[in-house]
């Protein structure tokens, strides 16, 4: 929703160059909203959902924090400065979101490792799965 309010904004200011930034996030993030809503994640096992999540959180995070410093510092309607702000609350938002993303990328990528013969390594030597 920050991302469309974002991308309103900079259709309706002088810094309208900046527009295609939010409008792509916004589509990317709408995307993957409905791939998890509709299950795709669980269907398609061989993409890695959580690193595409991820990566769009930092991308999104550090274009908004570059287009908002642009747009405030550039421009001086009032509708460049709405979207400026908008955008540093959305690269907070981003942030946290980037945050809680990486936590689920280590687990997922921890459950992936544990798959692989080398993550079935105990201390000890091999766990009692290898051993039967």
């Amino acid at each position: 929703v920050l991302s469309f309010i974002i991308f309103i904004c900079y259709i309706a200011s002088l810094a309208a160059s900046f527009m295609m930034a939010p409008l792509l996030e916004f589509l990317l993030a709408l995307f993957l909203f409905f791939a998890y809503a509709s299950k795709l994640n669980e269907k398609f096992k061989g993409a890695h959902w959580p690193l595409a999540d991820f990566l769009r959180c930092v991308t999104a995070a550090i274009i908004y924090f570059a287009i908002s410093i642009a747009a405030l510092s550039k421009y001086s309607d009032g509708a460049s400065k709405a979207a400026g702000v908008f955008g540093f609350a959305a690269t907070i938002v981003f942030a946290i979101d980037f945050y809680v993303t990486f936590n689920d990328l280590v687990t997922f990528l921890k459950q992936g490792s544990s798959d692989s013969p080398e993550g079935r390594k105990t201390e000890g030597g091999y766990s009692s799965l290898l051993c039967d």
